[in-house]
């Protein structure tokens, strides 16, 4: 069986920065070992399946090891294969069916913005090894699917070289790292290395945690943020009551298909 397969980088206005994503268009659903088969194949943060459904599609996502229940660049990555490579230039917007329901992308320009859940950090009990994981003593952590450490600086976020086999065996999907930032309201970093992404270079989901909380911080809706992986990404947020908007560029890396047995 012959599949189109796109790479796109998301969250970045030029070619070798933001997150890299796999996009697989299926006419019909593959078995989902064979799904999470590719996408380890592929070895990026993640691969993305979308499939016609209704009026719109189902998308559905996986890093190298388990399927998500929500990813962004990936999100965006697929929108911009419909947008750019398949549907058309006249389309400015498309839904999708997913396991967190419906989320929107819609275009003006180059820029693709989420329509997403916000899911606000609240206090939580904390990993007992978490800090150590890290290295450097945080203000305050966080969290709701994922732990949020907040630090002071930029500069603290930036210089952190966290011991990842740690990480690994916390009990939150994966660690967010935040600041305020230098030219920025907020920057951060994503690691989620027991599910095969040691460091995200930038993450969409990330900033449905990130958004509502510096946002209730700096006391404004709207805000620039930047994920300072080595890679790197500019993200425009949005708070929207229970929703976050979630805004960024896209470039086409590759495409051509891939062959998996039928």
């Amino acid at each position: 069986m012959r599949i189109p397969m796109f790479q796109v980088d998301a969250f970045a206005g030029r070619l070798f920065s933001g997150n890299p994503a796999a996009i697989c268009s299926l006419e019909n659903w593959l078995p989902a070992e064979t799904m999470q088969a590719i996408a380890a194949e592929n070895n990026l943060a993640e691969t993305a399946f979308f499939a016609p459904e209704g009026t719109g599609y189902r998308l559905r996502w996986f890093t190298p090891t388990i399927e998500m229940d929500l990813c962004g660049h990936a999100t965006l990555a697929s929108a911009y294969v419909l947008m750019n490579c398949l549907d058309g230039a006249d389309v400015r917007s498309v839904a999708f069916e997913t396991a967190s329901g419906t989320l929107t992308v819609t275009r003006e320009g180059d820029l693709y913005s989420l329509d997403f859940p916000s899911r606000p950090p609240e206090r939580c009990e904390v990993h007992p090894r978490l800090i150590d994981a890290l290295g450097t003593a945080p203000l305050e952590i966080l969290a709701a699917r994922d732990y949020m450490v907040v630090y002071r600086t930029e500069d603290e976020v930036r210089s952190l070289q966290p011991n990842l086999q740690a990480l690994a065996s916390m009990d939150r999907f994966a660690v967010i790292v935040t600041a305020p930032g230098n030219d920025y309201d907020f920057v951060s970093r994503f690691f989620a290395p027991a599910h095969g992404v040691p460091e995200d270079p930038v993450t969409g989901s990330a900033h449905c945690t990130l958004i509502p909380y510096w946002s209730r911080r700096l006391g404004k809706t709207e805000l620039r943020a930047y994920q300072a992986s080595r890679r790197g990404g500019e993200v425009f947020c949005e708070l929207r009551g229970d929703r976050v908007r979630i805004s960024g560029k896209g470039v086409l890396y590759l495409q051509g298909f891939i062959d998996v047995p039928a």
